[in-house]
């Protein structure tokens, strides 16, 4: 069963029967907008851009991203980069995928952001989401739908983190700008 998540909201990854989640991928799907004209609708491609800045105590150690696909340790794999969205017809577009059991022990939250690298605002997307997936089964445990619109060219989608000797996921959905995942940095540091 999967749970749609609010702004803020936080769920913790335990499986159903109790047991521990081994892997999730996080998954981001999205649309470029139909736009009116003079000449009817049409749409313009959107490159968005899925990363994941790893923390530990509040201080960024790895990031996995397109330009770097796997984080050092291995734990943490990007599937690659889509210049378009809209690929998947309501799939995922890109993915992250986290190895929970190999993150390092002194790694204690996975930040997930979504950028526009063309600089476009998220004006020009619809349909957004960003999903996590139990990936040992395929079933999606949680949902949060981007909010369309904004002049924004970022969001700070959410985090993964760590909980006693489990993880959590809280959704953020916070608007920020910049086209690259340093750009973002200013913005991920107060949800740390």
């Amino acid at each position: 069963m999967s749970v749609n998540m609010t702004k803020g909201q936080a769920i913790s990854l335990q499986k159903n029967d109790g047991g521990t989640l081994t892997a999730v991928r996080m998954g981001l799907g999205w649309q470029a907008a139909q736009r009116r004209g003079l000449f009817g609708s049409r749409t313009k491609e959107v490159d968005l851009d899925a990363s994941a800045v790893l923390f530990a105590d509040k201080q960024p150690v790895d990031v996995v991203f397109f330009r770097h696909l796997v984080s050092d340790d291995g734990s943490v794999r990007h599937t690659g980069d889509n210049l378009v969205g809209g690929v998947g017809q309501g799939g995922d577009d890109e993915a992250i995928l986290v190895d929970l059991q190999r993150v390092p022990v002194h790694i204690d939250q996975i930040v997930f952001t979504v950028n526009s690298f063309t600089g476009q605002t998220f004006q020009e997307v619809q349909n957004a989401f960003c999903r996590l997936v139990d990936e040992t089964n395929g079933q999606e445990m949680s949902r949060f739908t981007l909010d369309g619109g904004g002049q924004y060219t970022a969001q700070i989608m959410a985090k993964v983190h760590r909980t006693g000797s489990g993880w959590s996921m809280t959704a953020l959905g916070t608007p920020a700008n910049g086209r690259t995942f340093q750009d973002l940095m200013p913005s991920i540091l107060p949800h740390l």
